[in-house]
């Protein structure tokens, strides 16, 4: 990761015709006009309502749409997935130059998004799972994200392992969900190799440079999570 406005992971910055960031507080949506080389890009998000719903950007789309995960092969284009403790999840088939953006918090987990978006990726681009690399951007981690009996009957109705939600040492029908294992976890049932899994290991409810719905339930700023594919030619 660096220190600028947004996080980056190696893996993914050493492909050269790939943009990406996982965004701080301080990164804004003028902040992807202010680098010249960067203008002509189209930014494109979702109306994100915790499904498991993805679009695929095939040509410039005309309106927003609802869901929870895009993935495109065009170039000059941003996929953008807001967040304030939920999950941002990139997948990326090098060889194909195609990427996606998932959000993924305890609903779409449940609604099993990453392992949809792994499967759809195969049906829409023919991208092969064991070639996909992935990238687990900053969420609230496993010592932080508290939830409740309900969260936990959900996951048991879905067939997901309820490991991923440790009983709260001190409040009865209160658990702490761990985002990053239980993507990872699906991403790697899909096929995914375990070392084409990246992480942040960056909780947002404990990291001041970002934001936290859980933190600062009264703020209604996100952070803005992107992707894209860069023009062919282009020395970006």
């Amino acid at each position: 990761m660096n220190a600028e406005k947004y996080l980056t992971v190696p893996r993914l910055a050493r492909i050269p015709w790939l943009i990406h960031g996982f965004g701080t507080k301080d990164w804004r949506l003028r902040d992807f006009r202010s680098r010249p080389e960067w203008r002509k890009f189209k930014m494109f998000w979702l109306d994100q309502v915790h499904s498991h719903e993805m679009h695929f950007i095939d040509a410039l789309p005309d309106r927003r749409r609802k869901g929870d995960a895009l993935a495109t092969r065009l170039p000059g284009i941003f996929l953008i997935i807001k967040t304030a403790d939920c999950l941002p999840l990139f997948l990326v088939d090098e060889s194909r130059r195609v990427v996606a953006a998932v959000h993924s918090g305890w609903r779409g987990t449940q609604k099993r998004i990453a392992e949809h978006a792994v499967r759809e990726l195969q049906a829409h681009y023919g991208c092969q799972p064991s070639s996909l690399l992935a990238a687990l951007g900053p969420c609230i981690g496993p010592e932080c994200y508290e939830v409740g009996e309900d969260v936990r009957r959900e996951f048991g109705a879905a067939g997901l392992p309820l490991d991923m939600l440790r009983p709260h040492p001190e409040l009865r029908e209160k658990y702490f969900l761990d985002l990053v294992s239980a993507n990872r976890r699906q991403l790697e049932s899909q096929g995914l190799k375990e070392k084409n899994i990246f992480t942040a290991e960056i909780c947002t409810h404990c990291d001041s440079r970002l934001l936290s719905y859980r933190r600062d339930p009264n703020k209604t700023a996100r952070l803005f999570n992107f992707i894209g594919v860069k023009p062919q030619h282009s020395t970006l």
